[in-house]
């Protein structure tokens, strides 16, 4: 990987993790605990009110793994270890870095994983 590769993943991480630090801001307003006036909301929007936080919390552990997985890739870069599969060791392609800048896994072991599970 070159150096302007390298700078265009940095770059992509820097514009995911604030695209994740907006969603998870918005996810936590979302997730709130649920208050309902029992006379005043029927027992279908408290309903539909409690299926909706409990997606918003899905959603946020998945964003807040994926902030993970973005502060582990700037990690590995601040180390020169970045672009390598933690698998096999071999070097991920640019393009999948490019459009996955926190890939952990080249495809090829990317593939095997998603196979086993």
């Amino acid at each position: 990987m070159n150096s302007d590769q390298l700078e265009q993943c940095h770059e992509a991480l820097e514009k995911l993790k604030q695209e994740l630090s907006e969603e998870i801001s918005s996810l936590e307003q979302s997730a709130r605990p649920v208050v309902l006036d029992q006379q005043a909301v029927g027992r279908v929007s408290r309903g539909d009110a409690l299926q909706q936080q409990n997606m918003a919390l899905a959603n946020l552990q998945q964003c807040h793994q994926r902030m993970h997985e973005v502060l582990h890739a700037e990690q590995k870069i601040d180390e020169a270890d970045y672009g390598y599969c933690e698998s096999c060791d071999a070097l991920i392609s640019p393009p999948r870095l490019l459009a996955r800048p926190d890939s952990r896994l080249c495809l090829n072991c990317q593939s095997a994983t998603e196979q086993k599970n």
